[in-house]
């Protein structure tokens, strides 16, 4: 089959500098990829505009079809894009291959999407049709992030281009690889019409352009939470809407009915998979009284025990950090909360990108490893001795995305996760996971609340529009 070459396809208004992409693991240069310059994205935004008013216009089962396409050709060409995605954002396989089933069920999810109902028909006070439609925004800015990049950034597309819109996509600037110009080689071999998928690699001046630019209603942001108040506040001076989905600090909470060693492999799983580089990482860890020495004897040696290296060319469980900055700042995390009086039970260390699993205890409200999301492999352990302690150390924090809690009583799981507010719990699993037709979005500083997932899609990429048809004209008193 023919390769898709993602480097080397662009969209059609590209005029930047060109840049090296790199591979974290290696510091090698992938490849080169030319970013947006100053004029790119008002000229991409002009463009899509033009072309989505015809878009809209084509039958929902033609756009349904481009979208099973790209599901289709996600499988067929997976080889080529789980090493772009090891090599490019630092993956292991297996959460590569996780990464582009999700991706690829995006595509067929927001296929049927197309072709849901569009409206409903309503009650009127006059003897008329009314009835709501949805209607597509016309073009959605996306900008997306590093740690799934594929994912990502489909997640988004996807069910914009499927409801009629066009879309202007902006990834980060360390993936632009996977997380674009492979979505724009896809949707092209797909056959979406051309001018509908802008892809404009570069930091963050593209992305402040589409959010000034006059003809983007709606922009869908995935990243930090400092990051995303700053697009909120932008957003808001162009009365634009914005769907954010921002970052976590999860609780997992370990009850003492719990199966020890289900936990332990939960707890691992959640906050070491992908090296912590994930909004859902188990970032604290509840432990009731009566496990919590032997939980994080356990976790410890499990942490010990984890290979860490390149994932492209040795089997391994934890491949680099995203870049050298990335690693400071978990690092400086670490180093501030053993000056403020945790203890470090395994980890602490990094050789380059290449970041121990950690394990710290002695840890409280104010240890900058517990109370701050540390987007890496570190996992903070605190007891508890009552349901109440747990849901109120859970609850607390202005974090809100996801929970898990291990129990053998799974309806006294639910009962508690109840009281805590998250966009997403987990009653026997870690706080980790991803299904492409399951609502998805956090509370609090995690974003605005869930925009992904079926009617949640229809939500955020369409307008809900009021239709009334009369038999005749009525009269009116003038």
């Amino acid at each position: 089959m023919t390769p898709l070459h993602p480097m080397t396809w662009q969209s059609p208004v590209v005029t930047g500098p060109w840049y090296d992409v790199i591979e974290p693991a290696t510091d090698a240069v992938l490849t080169r990829v030319r970013s947006a310059g100053p004029s790119d994205v008002a000229a991409s935004v002009a463009r899509a505009a033009a072309a989505q008013r015809s878009w809209a216009g084509r039958p929902a089962a033609e756009r349904a079809a481009v979208l099973r396409r790209a599901g289709d050709l996600l499988v067929a060409h997976g080889d080529e894009l789980r090493e772009w995605l090891v090599r490019e954002s630092g993956s292991v396989p297996g959460k590569a291959h996780f990464e582009l089933s999700v991706a690829t069920q995006e595509c067929y999810e927001a296929a049927a999407l197309a072709t849901r109902p569009t409206g409903q028909v309503l009650s009127s006070t006059a003897p008329r049709l009314a009835y709501t439609q949805r209607v597509p925004v016309g073009v959605v800015g996306v900008i997306a992030p590093f740690n799934a990049p594929l994912v990502l950034s489909l997640r988004s597309v996807a069910p914009a281009l499927a409801l009629g819109n066009a879309v202007v996509l902006k990834p980060d600037p360390r993936t632009a690889v996977s997380g674009g110009l492979a979505l724009g080689a896809l949707f092209h071999a797909a056959g979406l019409p051309e001018d509908l998928l802008h892809v404009l690699p570069g930091g963050p001046d593209p992305g402040r352009q589409l959010l000034a630019d006059p003809h983007v209603p709606v922009i869908s942001f995935t990243g930090s939470t400092r990051t995303g108040r700053s697009v909120a506040e932008t957003a808001g001076r162009h009365l634009k809407r914005t769907h954010l989905e921002l970052g976590g600090n999860s609780a997992l909470i370990v009850l003492e009915d719990a199966d020890l060693e289900a936990a332990l492999s939960a707890g691992a799983w959640g906050a070491f998979f992908h090296q912590g580089q994930i909004c859902m990482t188990t970032g604290r860890h509840l432990v009731h009284a009566s496990h919590y020495e032997e939980y994080v004897e356990r976790l410890a040696a499990k942490a010990d025990a984890l290979i860490v290296g390149d994932p492209h060319r040795d089997k391994v469980h934890l491949g680099p950090l995203i870049d050298r900055e990335q690693t400071r700042t978990v690092h400086d995390l670490v180093k501030a909360s053993v000056a403020a009086g945790a203890v470090i039970r395994a980890g602490g260390t990094h050789d380059g990108p290449y970041y121990r699993p950690t394990v710290l205890t002695g840890v409280d409200d104010d240890t900058p490893a517990y109370a701050q999301e540390v987007f890496g492999p570190v996992a903070p352990v605190r007891p508890f001795t009552t349901l109440d302690e747990a849901a109120a150390l859970a609850a607390a924090g202005p974090y809100g995305l996801s929970l898990g809690i291990i129990t053998r009583d799974a309806a006294r799981g639910r009962e508690l996760a109840e009281r805590i507010p998250t966009g997403i719990a987990h009653i026997n699993d870690q706080t980790v996971g991803d299904e492409a037709l399951a609502p998805f979005g956090g509370t609090g500083v995690s974003g605005t609340g869930t925009r992904f997932g079926g009617d949640a899609n229809a939500d955020a990429f369409t307008e809900l529009r009021w239709i009334t048809v009369d038999a005749d004209v009525p009269a009116h008193p003038f």
